[in-house]
C-alpha cells in the first residue's frame, strides 16, 4: 500500500494507493491550462479579498496571500516557475507554490470554492481578455478594408454570380461587401462577450458553500456583470466557449471566402491584384511562381476551426449535470481556436491595405462577358417594353454578339436596332461601364458616391469603438 503523500494533495486523503503514472499524465491538464495562470491568480485574489470581508480570513492572511500570489506571477512571467505534472492543473500548481511560500495560510485560500467553479471562472476571464484582443484586430482589419476601398472606389471590375461575369461593380464596392460580413462578426463577438461575463465563482463544486460568501463582491472585483444564478449550471456551462467557436467559424468562413477571391484574383487567368511579396512564397522547382500562401492558409485553417466547434458541441452533448472530467477537453480546442483567429486576423489586417489593384485588367474583364446586358434590358423597359420582352430582346442581341465576337458596347446603333427599333443613340450611355455602375445610385448600390457614403458611415461606426 502506498503512502497517501504520493497522491495529489487536493484530493488524496481518501485514497490508499498512488495514482498510476500513466493515469497521472493522462488526466493532467497543466501542460495546456497553465496559460490561464494570470486569470487563476486574479480570481484567487478576488476570492481572498471577499473571504476577508466576511470574516473567514483576517487582514494579515489576506496580505500574505496577495504577496505570495504576486511573487508567483513574477516567477511565471520570468519563466522561473516550476510546473508539476503531479499537481495536475494550473490551480493546484499555484496553490502548492503559495503554500510553500507562505505556509499554512496558503491552504486557507481554497475555503468556500472548488476547482469546478475556479476553472469556470478562469476560462471566462481568459476568454474575455482574448475577445477584447480579437475585437481590436477585427476592427484593424475593417479599417484596412476601408483604406483600400477608399482608394479603389472608382476602379471598375466585373461582379460575378456563379463565377460568371454578371454586372459591372467597383473594387471599392466589392471590398465593402467584405466589411459588411465582418461587421456582423463583430456584433456576434460582442454578444458572446456579454453572455460570458457572468461570474460562476462561489458555486463551488456544484451546490454552493455553507460559508457566508458574497458573490456579488467577487463578481464586481473581477469585472463581471454579476454572479451566475444557479450553482449546477455555473460549473457545467460551456455555452460561452461553444458560442465563441461558432463566432470564430463564421468569421473564418468569411475570411475564407475573401481568401478564395484573393487566390483567384492573383492568378494569371484573372490578374486583378498584386499581393506584396512578404505575404507570398515561391516554388522550390518553378522559379516564376509567386504563391498566395497567406490567403491559402487562412482558407485551410477554416476547417480547423470548424472542427473545434464540432468537438465542443460533441463534448457537451451527453453530459449530465453538473461538472464532469470531460470538460477538461474544452480548453485545447478553445485555446487553438483563439490562437488561429488572432493569427488569421493579423495576417489579413497587415495584408489587405497593401493590396495593389490592377485597374486595366479589371476593367477589361468587366468589358467582356456582356456585363451591361441588364442595363440594356432596363433601358428597353424605360422605353415602354415589358421586362420579359426586353429580356428576350437582349438575349438575342447577346447571341448575336457571341457569334460576331462583339460586346454590346462595340455594336453599332444599326446592329442594336435590328433587335428593337426603340433603341436610340442614347443607349450608349447605359452600355458604358461607368454609366452602368453610376446608374445604380441607391443605398447599397454600386455608384461611387454611394460607395463613398458607405465608407464614411462605416468609418464613423468604427471611430465610436475607440
Amino acid at each position: 500500500m502506498s503512502d497517501s503523500k504520493d497522491t495529489n494533495l487536493s484530493w488524496g486523503g481518501r485514497f490508499s494507493e498512488a495514482t498510476d503514472a500513466f493515469v497521472a499524465r493522462f488526466t493532467a491538464s497543466v501542460n495546456f491550462d497553465q496559460r490561464m495562470a494570470p486569470q487563476d491568480i486574479q480570481g484567487s485574489i478576488a476570492h481572498a479579498t471577499m473571504l476577508t470581508s466576511v470574516g473567514v480570513l483576517n487582514e494579515a492572511e489576506l496580505q500574505s496571500i496577495k504577496t505570495g500570489l504576486t511573487e508567483i506571477v513574477t516567477d511565471i512571467e520570468n519563466g522561473t516557475f516550476t510546473w508539476s505534472l503531479a499537481l495536475e492543473d494550473v490551480h493546484m500548481n499555484v496553490e502548492a507554490a503559495l503554500t510553500s511560500q507562505i505556509g499554512i495560510t496558503g491552504k486557507k485560500l481554497h475555503t468556500g470554492r472548488s476547482r469546478n467553479d475556479q476553472v469556470a471562472t478562469d476560462i471566462r476571464l481568459w476568454l474575455r481578455e482574448e475577445i477584447d484582443v480579437i475585437g481590436h484586430e477585427l476592427t484593424r482589419l475593417q479599417r484596412g478594408i476601408l483604406e483600400l476601398a477608399d482608394r479603389e472606389t472608382d476602379t471598375i471590375m466585373p461582379g460575378f454570380t456563379h463565377l460568371q461575369t454578371a454586372q459591372p461593380v467597383t473594387f471599392g464596392h466589392h471590398l465593402m461587401a467584405w466589411l459588411e460580413m465582418l461587421e456582423r462578426d463583430y456584433s456576434r463577438l460582442l454578444d458572446c462577450r456579454k453572455r460570458l461575463n457572468q461570474s460562476p465563482l462561489g458555486a463551488a463544486a456544484l451546490a454552493g458553500t455553507t460559508y457566508p460568501i458574497n458573490r456579488h463582491m467577487t463578481a464586481e472585483l473581477l469585472g463581471f456583470d454579476g454572479p451566475t444564478r444557479n450553482s449546477l449550471d455555473s460549473v457545467s456551462d460551456r455555452d460561452f466557449a461553444i458560442e465563441f467557436c461558432a463566432f470564430a467559424s463564421l468569421l473564418l468562413m468569411h475570411l475564407s471566402r475573401a481568401s478564395e477571391e484573393l487566390v483567384l484574383w492573383t492568378s494569371a487567368q484573372f490578374n486583378f491584384i498584386e499581393l506584396p511579396d512578404r505575404f507570398c512564397t515561391g516554388s522550390s522547382i518553378m522559379p516564376q511562381k509567386k504563391n498566395p500562401d497567406v490567403p491559402e492558409l487562412v482558407r485551410g485553417k477554416t476547417g480547423r476551426v470548424y472542427g473545434h466547434l464540432m468537438a465542443l458541441l460533441t463534448l457537451m452533448k451527453s453530459q449530465p449535470l453538473a461538472y464532469n472530467k470531460d470538460n477538461q477537453e474544452d480548453k485545447e480546442p478553445l485555446f487553438d481556436t483563439v490562437d488561429t483567429v488572432k493569427d488569421c486576423l493579423r495576417a489579413f489586417a497587415d495584408m489587405v491595405p497593401a493590396i495593389q489593384a490592377k485597374k486595366e485588367p479589371m476593367r477589361e474583364s468587366a468589358r467582356r462577358g456582356f456585363s451591361t446586358a441588364t442595363d440594356l434590358a432596363d433601358y428597353l423597359v424605360r422605353k415602354g417594353i415589358p421586362f420579359r420582352d426586353s429580356h428576350e430582346i437582349v438575349g438575342k442581341s447577346v447571341a448575336y454578339g457571341i457569334a460576331q465576337n462583339k460586346d454590346l458596347s462595340d455594336m453599332s446603333l444599326a446592329e442594336l436596332q435590328q433587335f428593337s427599333p426603340v433603341i436610340e443613340q442614347d443607349v450608349f450611355e447605359v452600355l458604358t461601364l461607368e454609366g452602368s455602375v453610376a446608374a445604380r445610385n441607391h443605398i447599397g448600390g454600386t455608384a461611387p458616391e454611394q460607395v463613398r457614403s458607405a465608407i464614411a458611415f462605416a468609418q464613423e461606426q468604427l471611430d465610436t469603438r475607440g
